[in-house]
Order: C-alpha cells, then structure tokens, then sequence
C-alpha cells in the first residue's frame, strides 16, 4: 500500500476549557476557608486587585457630602479638558478602550452584591451612635489598676497560649515529685509510655523485665508495685489493663461509707457480662439485689470513668463558617450571602490609570496582563456568588417545611431537580453544594442535607429519609425503657402512618443516628 500525504477535511465537536471557564470552576467547588485563602493568594500576586477598606471609603464619603461644592468644581474641570482634548485624542482613545475592555462595576467601584443592604441594617440595628468605652468594656480594678491589670492579662496570655498537656506528660509530672529510686522510675517511665490515648495500659510486665540492665535484677513484684502507684494517681484508674480493673480500682478508692458500694464491686467483679448485655432479670437473680438495690448500684458505676484519659485526647475543633444565611422577614424567608466570608475586591485605579494603551513595552503588557486577570477574577467570583444565591434559594423554597416544621416535614430532593429549576447541570449543582453551609433557626448545615432520597407510602406517595430518620429518632425518644422498640416494631408503626419500609432499612438509618439496637437501650427506669 503506497504512502503519501494527503488532504482530508473532517468535521467534529470537541470540548475545550478556557481558562476563564477553569478558573470559574474552581471557585465554585471550594469551601469558604479555601475561597478565603484563594482570594488572598490572588491579591498577593496580583498588584491590580485590592481589598476595599470600608472604613476609607465612609470616609470619602462623608467628605464629599461636606465639600459638595469642591467636587462639582473638579466635575466642571474635567469636563472643560475633555471638551478641548483634540479630536485626534478622543479617537485613539476610543481604540484603545475597544481593546482592553472596561467594567464600570469592576474598575475602582465595589462589587455590588445582596450582602450590602445587610451589613448596613446590622451596623444600624447594634452598634449604637452613643457610646463609650466604659459601656464596652468592663472598668479596670481598683487599686494599682495598671499592674493588676497586666497580671491578668499575662495569665490569659499564657492560658490561650499553653500547649496541650497530653496523658504521658500529666503522670510523670506527678511522678516526678515522688521520692522513687532509680529503678522505680526506670519502670515507671515505661509503664506511662506503655499507655494507650484512652489510659489503658497496652505493656507487659514481661518486656519492661527484659528491657531493664540485668545488674539490676527486677522482679515482677517491684513491677506491680510501681504499676499499682500509677494506678492511684490522678486520674484515678489509670494504666488499667482492662474496663474491669479500671472500674473496680475507681470503686475500692471510694470511701467505705459509699451507698452500695459493695454491691457494684459484686456486680464488676463477678457479673459485668451480664451487665454489659443488659440482663437485669439474671443480675437481680444472681446478686440476690431487689430492683431498687440494683438501680442505685448501676448508677453508682456510671458515675465512674471507664476511660480516664480521654479527656486528655487532643481534640482538633473544626468550625463552620455559613456561607448563606435565611432568616424570615415579614413572614417571608429571605436568602442572603454572608458577607462576613465574602470579601469586597477590585481594580486599583490608581494601578490601572498607569496603563497607556498606545505603549508597547514590557512593563505595560506586564500592567495589561495583570489588570486582564483581575477582572477574570473578580467575574468569576461574582459569578460564584451568584449561583449559590441561586441555588440556596430554590432550595429553600422547595425546603420551607423543614424551616417551619422540622427534619419531619424535609421533602425528597435530588439534584437534577435543582438543576432543571435554575437551568443548571447537575455537576454544577454538586459543587455548589458540597462544603458549603448555610445558617437556619433550626441550626447550621450542609447545603447537602437537604438532598435525600425518597421512600414511597401505601398511598402512592413519597416521604424523605431524612424525615424518616427524624421520625424514628422520635418513636426512640419516647418509647418505654423498660421494653425497647425493635426495628421490627418501628417498622409496623411506621406502616400504620402510611410510611412503608423494611426492618433492614430502620436498622440502617439507626446505625446511621448513632442509636444502638433495643438489647443495650434496655434500661431499670
């Protein structure tokens, strides 16, 4: 077959995003920590683009409406010049403006936006006109006031400024102020490294023998010894090998006079397997308790601490900004963007009048290319803004019965409703949705809650798993806790309220809510 090059002409469609189009995307799929450190990436790199100083601009208002008569003379000013500018001028600047594109509501103005009339309602509405300092802050104490009052500030100061004490750190401070020999320490040290995060001991005895210089010659008794010390420090019950040996160590410690104490030493001792499936019949019958006796004695072990370093478990605390809010004015719910998280930007103008557009040199095309991507920018983040006004309002309209009722009224929703309503894919809608937040009175949530699937009823109809959820989570709440619901039964009394699902179905939704099953809701009250 001969080879040789030929002409063909073919036709296609093939998609291709522009960086516009890229840049847009990525805005709208980031949460508002990211959004937040995006735009301030953005005005570190980009010396067109800056954040508008309110402060500055009530400023400049606020002279303007003094020396109106100052302002209408540099009107009539530039005005005359622009009258006598040449007619050559105006041409060339006409063709200059056609080539780099200008935006009023970009180029030196602020970003208009919903939020506007609502920050202003709330500087109105709680910060009073008349105020002092003292009506803010509190007087400083008497005396030598400015020394007291720095005292307490060093300690704050040291408070919010303290690392977190772990449960290792927390023992061998105490243990540091024992009066304990070389090889006491020795094992005391590797008994709090043995510890788990919760405080249970996860060493033998074996290892820290072997581990130990022979010349020493330890013994397993100068171990228990040590380990039974630790044991009795604070927390009390720690480096326990077990629940068990945690709770009995809690239970002796008690003083003797301790209602029922005996009895809960009996019940952890002898019978905690019975007391963890939550036979009460069989303790009552082997511990020879009345029912009374045997309720004091289990909340006598509740009252203990089966994990007594949990509370030294460092806890990262994540916390949600909203990014929309609803509220409901004059019995309408109103959607509004957080203008807390959405920060004001735009064009320097006293960048962007630096840019000649008849210069061709590279410090100009650098300005150009600059002042291009900044308005790239900001139209994307409005843009942003936008479909998520958009898209958290239709959900609140289709969502009103969970802002008036309740999780029990939530309506099933997916995203392809979303997306048919305000003409969107169903891609755009995910990202729209997914880590974004928004601040109701019923609490804060993921714009994501309010999409769930649907379960049919007897009538034809269809009911939300999340109302499903919020309905056995109240048949839970007010069963009898002598005799639990089963799964079983909560199905058959959902059936009699026209909702029809399985047995597996309830039994997923509990695991979902955290509920565990009847058997260990099984309570004495």
């Amino acid at each position: 077959m001969a080879m040789k090059p030929t002409l063909a002409l073919r036709l296609g469609q093939q998609l291709r995003m522009t960086p516009q189009l890229q840049q847009a995307i990525k805005l709208l799929q980031l949460s508002t920590l990211d959004l937040q450190q995006e735009i301030q990436e953005a005005l570190d790199s980009n010396l067109m683009l800056e954040e508008i100083d309110e402060s500055v601009d009530d400023a400049k208002d606020e002279s303007e409406q003094l020396e109106p008569s100052s302002s209408s003379t540099e009107e009539s000013i530039n005005n005359s010049d622009t009258e006598n500018a040449p007619a050559k001028e105006d041409q060339q600047q006409s063709d200059e403006e056609s080539a780099v594109p200008h935006d009023s509501e970009i180029d030196g103005e602020l970003v208009s936006d919903t939020s506007e009339e609502m920050s202003i309602e709330v500087l109105t509405e709680e910060l009073p006109i008349d105020s002092v300092w003292e009506d803010v802050y509190d007087q400083l104490p008497s005396g030598s006031g400015a020394s007291s009052f720095n005292h307490e500030g060093d300690e704050d100061f040291a408070s919010r400024n303290a690392s977190d004490e772990t449960i290792h750190s927390h023992l061998m401070a105490q243990i540091n102020l024992l009066n304990l020999t070389d090889q006491d320490l020795f094992i005391a040290h590797h008994l709090v490294d043995g510890l788990d995060e919760e405080g249970t001991l996860q060493l033998d005895h074996i290892d820290i023998l072997e581990s130990a210089p022979p010349e020493w010659g330890l013994e397993v008794d100068q171990v228990e010894a040590v380990l039974h010390l630790i044991q009795h420090l604070d927390p009390l019950g720690i480096a326990a090998k077990d629940l068990q040996e945690c709770l009995l160590i809690q239970l002796k410690f008690l003083p003797d006079s301790t209602p029922m104490k005996s009895e809960a030493i009996l019940i952890i001792s002898d019978h905690i397997g019975s007391l963890a499936s939550r036979d009460f019949s069989s303790l009552i019958k082997k511990t020879r308790l009345t029912e009374s006796e045997l309720q004091s004695a289990i909340k006598l072990i509740q009252s203990l601490t089966p994990r007594p370093g949990a509370d030294f478990i460092a806890k990262d605390v994540q916390y949600v900004i909203p990014d929309v809010t609803v509220r409901k004015k004059n019995d309408r719910w109103t959607v509004e963007l957080n203008p807390s998280v959405n920060p004001r930007i735009r064009v320097n103008p006293e960048y962007s009048a630096l840019i000649k557009r008849s210069d061709n040199s590279p410090d100009q095309h650098y300005l150009k290319d600059q002042i291009q991507e900044a308005r790239w920018f900001i139209k994307s983040l409005q843009q942003r803004n936008d479909t998520l006004l958009k898209v958290a309002t239709k959900i609140v309209e289709v969502q009103i019965g969970f802002l008036e009722y309740g999780a029990k009224a939530m309506k099933p929703l997916v995203l392809h409703d979303i997306a048919s309503d305000v003409g969107l894919h169903e891609s755009t809608i995910s990202r729209v949705t997914t880590q974004k937040y928004i601040d109701t009175p019923l609490g804060v949530f993921e714009l994501k809650y309010f999409f769930s699937s649907h379960v049919s009823t007897n009538s034809g109809g269809e009911v939300s798993s999340t109302a499903i959820r919020a309905l056995i989570k109240s048949l839970i709440a007010e069963e009898n806790v002598r005799k639990p619901l089963s799964d079983s039964k909560i199905a058959d009394l959902l059936s009699k309220k026209n909702v029809k699902v399985a047995r597996r179905t309830i039994a997923k939704y509990r695991e979902s809510l955290l509920i565990p099953p009847s058997n260990e809701r099984k309570q004495l009250v």
